[in-house]
Order: C-alpha cells, then structure tokens, then sequence
C-alpha cells in the first residue's frame, strides 16, 4: 500500500480519518497504530512518514520519487527513526538512545518522526520513558507506536495517542489477491494458508517466496498422523523429525502456528464449516481420519495446550522443552 487511495480499499475507515487529519493539517503528535499480524500497520506507518516530510506531494499523497520518498521506503532517512524489539523487549537503552537523537533539530527537515514496531514489547522501564517522551515532545515530532495488542500497551501511553484501528482483511478477497498476483504463481490452497497467517500482501509473498511455510506445513500434517497411527511414538517424532528439520525458533513458532490452525481446521470440519479451512483440502484422507477420531472435547483441549505453549516460546522458553510437554499433553 503507497498510497492512501489504496490504503483507503483494504482499511476504509481507518485510511478515512488519517486523510481528514492531513487535508485539515491536524496531524496528532502520537499514534498508536493496533490491529492483528498482516493488517498493514508498517504499510500505513511508512506511508504516514512520507506523506509527512515528502518534497513534492500531491495534496496529501507523497510523491514516491522523491529522494525523501525513496530514503524513508528503504529505512535511510536520518529523520525518521525505526525501534523493533531487540530479541523479546524493546529495553531502557533503546529508548534512551531515542532521546539523545531527539536532542537535536531535524538534520533535513524540521520535522522527526519516530515508530516503535511491537510496541507491545516495551518493557515497564522502557514504557514510562516513552511515556515522558509523549508528555514532552518538545520540537515538532510525531511519534507512531504499532501493536498486534492494543490493550497490552498502558494506559497512560494510549490515552497520549490517537488511536487508529486497522481490521483484518476478508479472507476470501485476500486470497484472489494473491491467486492473482502477475509476479509469483501462488494456487488456491497454498493463498488459503497463506491467509491463515497474514493479511499482509508483501507478507504473504515473502512466505511464499521463501518456501519455509510448505516444509513446515508437511511436518505438522505428519505429527497429526502420528498422533492418529501412531500415538506411542509421538515423542520420539518430536526428536527425530520435527526439531531437526525445524532448526530456527521462527521456524518453530511457524510450526505451532500451522498446528494450531490445523486443529482449527479438524473443529470447523466437524461442524459442517468445510468453507473455513485452511491448510487441509475438504478431500484429505488426514483430515478425514481426524475427524473421525478426534473428539470435539480433545480437539478443544488441544487447542488450550497449544495456545499455552506458544505462549510459553514467546516468554523464551526452550523450544525443545515446549514440544516435549506439548505432545505428552496431547
């Protein structure tokens, strides 16, 4: 999205009350950007950035050629300040180190702009220095915090920052976008899972690129069967097939994600909702046998285990030890 006309198709509302605020110049000093995973909040942050500080606008669409335009898509501008979660947090250093930039005046413009992705992740220490910062923004600044979890970040923080809801794009909308892409060849069953993951466009083509998401996909279909046929080897599939082909921690929160919309898929079969499955196809023999031997209550049970251990990866727990207790729960 480069512009807000096309924004303004996938996040109508949200689009809507950025445009007024720049056709009546009363840009909001701090924003805080929240919707789920692949809603476009980079997307809508950069386009802000560069509407914002852009040399030739067109009213308020940015030009995109201009060498403010180029610099700010590429992360090179010295006025515009990108903070992402160093590891799991985004620490006091961070912040501090902001702050210290801030000191002085815009080194092209008179303007600065800040955007801390995965607000969510800024530690106590971290947030109250924020929080100082919104209080006393001194030159002219605009800040841009993005959230998967917009009540996760604290309240004094949210009650400082026009709040813009970005919503999930429509799953079936999303999924003739990709099918009909000119640049990649994605089917219909792979833009399906990919729609499972992300409402992002660029999003979902890098999965689709890098390919990952198909190997992952084939392990877990494969601890589903042995959880079926299998059942006493579970354990033993977790050490010989799953963490030794998904090496990476990415990889392994990508493998129990796809688990999870699995046993999604497995319940919404049962219910007759064949239309709201995402990476099985309605013919699977796999999916047919689980639905068949998996009760509703231990699919549901299932999915508390899986969510609570994709909780405890987020809280950097060893991923070996997560799958052990993960599939003994099973």
């Amino acid at each position: 999205m480069q512009t807000w006309n096309e924004l303004e198709e996938v996040q109508p509302l949200a689009s809507k009350i950025m445009m007024n605020s720049l056709k009546r110049n009363r840009v909001s000093h701090a924003y805080l950007l929240q919707g789920s995973r692949g809603t476009g909040k980079k997307s809508f942050a950069l386009l802000l950035a560069m509407t914002l500080l852009c040399e030739q606008p067109e009213q308020i669409e940015p030009c995109q050629t201009c060498n403010t335009c180029k610099r700010i898509l590429t992360g090179n501008h010295p006025d515009v300040h990108w903070i992402e979660p160093d590891g799991r947090t985004i620490r006091n250093e961070q912040i501090d180190l902001l702050r210290k930039e801030f000191v002085y005046t815009g080194l092209e413009t008179s303007k600065k702009i800040y955007i801390i992705s995965g607000a969510e992740a800024l530690t106590v220490n971290a947030a109250n220095r924020i929080l100082k910062f919104l209080e006393e923004p001194g030159m002219d600044t605009t800040a841009i915090l993005l959230t998967n979890n917009g009540q996760s970040i604290i309240p004094t923080i949210r009650s400082r920052c026009q709040i813009i809801d970005l919503q999930p794009l429509d799953e079936s909308a999303f999924q003739n976008r990709l099918i009909q892409l000119e640049e990649v060849s994605i089917n219909e069953n792979n833009a399906r899972l990919l729609s499972a993951l992300t409402n992002n466009i660029d999003d979902a083509v890098q999965y689709h690129e890098e390919g990952i998401i198909y190997d992952v996909r084939d392990v877990v279909t494969q601890l589903i069967y042995e959880l079926l046929v299998r059942y006493e080897e579970r354990y033993l599939f977790v050490h010989q097939k799953w963490l030794p082909q998904l090496k990476e921690r990415k990889d392994q929160e990508l493998g129990l994600d796809l688990l999870i919309i699995a046993i999604k898929d497995i319940v919404h079969f049962q219910l007759g909702r064949e239309s709201h499955t995402f990476l099985f196809q309605s013919g699977d023999g796999l999916l047919q046998k689980a639905v068949s031997q998996f009760t509703q209550k231990r699919l549901l049970q299932m999915l508390k285990n899986l969510l609570h251990a994709r909780q405890k990866m987020n809280q950097n727990i060893h991923p070996t030890l997560v799958m052990e207790q993960l599939v003994l729960q099973f």
